[in-house]
């Protein structure tokens, strides 16, 4: 029996399948009195505190700190005075607090689901996580999964987080739900996992068993149910393929990354802490292209001081060597809070107070990372930028405090090394003025996440949509065409540390355009250095031309397809 679903994560497994049933919490049969619920609910708040914690710093050392921060915004919904409040309110009124907290998980995720936004659905899933938490402890029900001793392909209706984190790697070839699309917190844990995953596979629980034998394409969505000899005879020999191809990609390590004629493509990782920085030279980087610096401004009380900002930024300079480091200064805002900056509520948030703006109306705030990273400075190959400058007015300012603080640094006797300034092109506007922008600063590095977006007024996270989010569109093109001009008209350099860069479809027209450096998530670096090598620039300018003469996505993707 064939089924198809949506892929999520590539790769193909061949395994015994398990359907996996989420633990069933024990019903509370005797109810306290308020005090002792509140007080069972009190203890299990703290309780999966420190179960978080701890899942936030496995999860951030296993796979990277940008998965680790989904169980930071649980935190969050456990310091949510709006969730807390109303269970201890139902808990004063008479109910259980595991009733209470059963409660008010169905208001919040009926609220939440109810809306149009994709993100704030995905909040509905965190809430039932955080709240499953607290029921099983309030009830003193064990938590499941999963020591599997022998492969399996897991069956389920979905996975939370908490559970895909903590997936076995070595045993768990794959897994497949019902729920789930290619941007939930699953998907992205499968990904970061490298573990086969096909989501949305609707009614699948039904047609399988556990015992069953499954063959599962994660590249294509496609799963069969005891496969006939045939079929697993050919998928065996492309599981076998697949195998053989990413041993072989291990040659490349140390390679430099050159096309056929001549040409060096930088191959960079995206990272947020040291730990990523360390994984990124396992994986053959050859620098760091974004480093996401709010990680160290999110789950605490209060600012990180300039020290402990200097120890981050010095370790991970340290550790990177003579490569390059480009340091993105702080970009919250948006999706992203911070409690202790009082940030106001805005309609449109991502259109608001966040990134350089904000800095700006946080001025000491901004000027203490400014000094940290100038302290870093003489640790390491620095590129300090900053996020999403709009106008010239932006980056001079920005440059004026920079300039300042090293000046005060030096004063003191302080070494400051030397180190580029770059701006994140991120908005039309940035793209359109890169001409002006190309002679203020030394690097750009493109952001095409929300160059997209803007540009093309199509929430990237929205996938009722997502059709409209097209890197390939003609102004796309146009924008990435001028940028690049625009910076080796200055004889500047840029850099790309949007998804498109890891686009293996996108990367012979990044080439073709003369983009000078990659960057990406570690695990894509091996295969982009394959792909990049086998390319010669020179023969891609024909292909170029004829993508300029395009009016349609369609017809761009159909020349580099």
């Amino acid at each position: 029996m064939k089924i198809q679903g949506i892929a999520a994560a590539s790769g193909i497994s061949i395994a015994k399948i398990v359907k996996f049933e989420p633990v069933t919490i024990l019903e509370q049969t005797e109810i306290g009195t308020t005090e002792q619920e509140l007080a069972k609910l009190t203890q299990a708040i703290a309780d999966s505190k420190i179960d978080l914690q701890q899942l936030e710093a496995q999860t951030a050392e296993r796979l990277g700190t940008s998965e680790a921060e989904v169980f930071g915004a649980h935190l969050l919904v456990l310091q949510d005075p709006e969730y807390i409040d109303t269970i201890e309110a139902l808990i004063h009124e008479g109910s259980g607090a595991k009733q209470a907290i059963e409660s008010v998980q169905n208001q919040f995720m009926t609220l939440f689901l109810a809306l149009d936004d994709d993100y704030m659905k995905e909040r509905a899933a965190d809430v039932k996580d955080v709240s499953q938490r607290l029921m099983r402890k309030v009830t003193g029900t064990t938590e499941s999964l999963s020591d599997y001793k022998e492969p399996v392909i897991l069956v389920a209706h979905d996975l939370a987080p908490s559970d895909t984190a903590k997936l076995n790697a070595e045993f768990t070839r794959g897994f497949i739900t019902e729920k789930g699309g290619k941007t939930s917190h699953s998907a992205i844990f499968a990904r970061s996992l490298q573990i086969p995953a096909i989501v949305g596979a609707t009614g699948i629980l039904s047609e399988v068993q556990s015992g069953d034998i499954a063959i599962m394409n994660g590249e294509t969505g496609e799963f069969f149910i005891n496969p006939t000899t045939e079929q697993l005879e050919h998928y065996e020999a492309l599981r076998q393929e697949q195998i053989e191809k990413r041993l072989g990609l291990q040659a490349l390590l140390s390679e430099k990354t050159v096309t056929k004629d001549g040409h060096h493509a930088e191959l960079a990782a995206n990272i947020g802490s040291l730990n990523d920085a360390q994984k990124a030279l396992e994986q053959g980087a050859e620098g760091v292209g974004l480093f996401r610096t709010e990680f160290l401004y999110l789950e605490r009380d209060t600012a990180p001081t300039e020290q402990e900002q200097f120890k981050v930024y010095r370790d991970v300079l340290t550790a990177m060597g003579e490569r390059p480091v480009v340091v993105r200064t702080l970009d919250i805002g948006g999706d992203k809070v911070i409690p202790y900056l009082n940030m106001p509520k805005e309609d449109n948030p991502f259109l608001g107070l966040r990134a350089i703006r904000l800095c700006f109306a946080n001025e000491e705030l901004f000027r203490t990372q400014l000094r940290a990273l100038l302290r870093a400075s003489s640790y390491g190959n620095l590129k300090i930028m900053f996020p999403m400058i709009s106008s010239i007015d932006e980056i001079l300012q920005a440059k004026q405090w920079l300039a300042e603080e090293k000046e005060a640094l030096i004063g003191q006797n302080v070494e400051v090394s030397d180190f580029e300034i770059g701006i994140m092109v991120e908005i039309p506007s940035a793209a359109i003025l890169s001409p002006v922008f190309a002679k203020e600063v030394d690097f750009f590095s493109i952001g095409t996440n929300d160059l997209i977006q803007y540009t093309l007024a199509a929430d990237r996270m929205n996938e009722t949509i997502s059709h409209l989010y097209e890197p390939f569109h003609p102004a796309i093109v146009s924008l990435l065409k001028l940028v690049i001009d625009s910076a080796h008209a200055q004889g500047k350099w840029v850099g790309m540390c949007g998804e498109m860069a890891g686009d293996s479809a996108a990367i012979p027209l990044l080439v073709a355009l003369g983009l000078d450096e990659f960057s990406m998530s570690a695990p894509s670096i091996l295969a982009a250095r394959k792909q990049i090598n086998s390319l010669s620039k020179e023969a891609l300018q024909e292909k170029l031309q004829q993508t300029l003469q395009q009016s349609t996505a369609e017809g761009i993707r159909a020349i580099w397809h």
